[in-house]
This record gives structure tokens, C-alpha cells and sequence, in this order.
């Protein structure tokens, strides 16, 4: 049973992209072992695509890598090369669990997902 959905807000190191997410205070988050994610150490919880939005003027400070089948959409601050989301799953974005701010989340489970394996 999923807990109530409450708003988390996080963002990039230098606070030039902003965002909040709504999602449970309990989430399942994943570390990828992909080339992308091992090499960024990147642990991210995905959400429906509806959940998220970006503050402010966030828009003109991002951009977005992809590599290999070009499914996956890493997304990152310009100024300091935070990836904060990326988009593997084509209904959600997966956010990058250490650009959350801090004092919403009351449980994490980390999982593996085989990245490398995956098509």
C-alpha cells in the first residue's frame, strides 16, 4: 500500500534548476549499474511524468544527454552538471535521490536495476 503523496522539493547543486515532486514519504529508489548511473553514482525513485514540475526559470539552465539507443533522457543543470532526472521510463521520471532537499522522506528502499542488461 503506497502512503499519501506529499510535495518533496529538490533541485541541483547550485539552485539554478529548481523542482517539486509529489510522491510518498516511503519510496523504492534504484541503482543502476548502466554506464551513465555507475560512473555518477546515480539512485533515483521514478514517478509519474504528471507528478513533477519545474520552478521558476529551471528551463533555460537544462539540458539533456543520451547515449546508445537514445532512450534514456539524462537531464542536467548547465552551470554545475547536476543530473537531477533522467527518462527511461516513457510515463515517468526518475529523480535523483540525493537532489531531494532534505526532511520529506521517512524511508528508503534501494534496489538494483540491471541498466546494463537493459533494452
Amino acid at each position: 500500500m503506497e502512503s499519501e503523496l506529499v510535495l518533496h522539493n529538490g533541485g541541483c547543486h547550485c539552485k539554478k534548476v529548481r523542482w517539486q515532486v509529489q510522491a510518498p514519504t516511503s519510496v523504492v529508489a534504484w541503482k543502476c549499474n548502466c554506464s551513465n548511473c555507475s560512473m555518477r553514482g546515480t539512485i533515483h525513485f521514478v514517478v509519474p511524468r504528471q507528478r513533477f514540475e519545474l520552478l521558476g526559470d529551471s528551463e533555460e539552465f537544462i539540458t539533456t544527454y543520451t547515449f546508445g539507443t537514445h532512450t534514456a533522457k539524462h537531464t542536467f543543470c548547465k552551470v554545475c552538471g547536476i543530473t537531477y532526472t533522467q527518462r527511461s521510463n516513457p510515463d515517468g521520471i526518475a529523480v535523483t535521490l540525493a537532489c531531494l532537499d532534505p526532511g520529506t522522506l521517512s524511508h528508503v528502499e534501494i534496489r538494483n536495476f540491471d541498466g546494463k542488461n537493459w533494452e
